[in-house]
């Protein structure tokens, strides 16, 4: 886990909250729309797969 905060400290800009546990909160059952698989974030509503795309500045 220290390495994959390492490595993500190093492409993005400081920010005040923890972004790993932000994510985790996605899988919980209590968020029903929206469910992080291994396949990307999946929208249940739509039936689809929302596309996420990252940068690097």
């Amino acid at each position: 886990m220290n390495a994959i905060t390492a490595a993500y400290q190093s492409i993005s800009r400081p920010i005040a909250f923890n972004p790993f546990i932000t994510l985790s909160f996605l899988a919980l059952p209590v968020i029903p729309t929206l469910k992080l698989t291994a396949r990307g974030l999946y929208d249940f509503d739509q039936q689809k797969f929302i596309p996420i795309e990252a940068s690097i500045n």
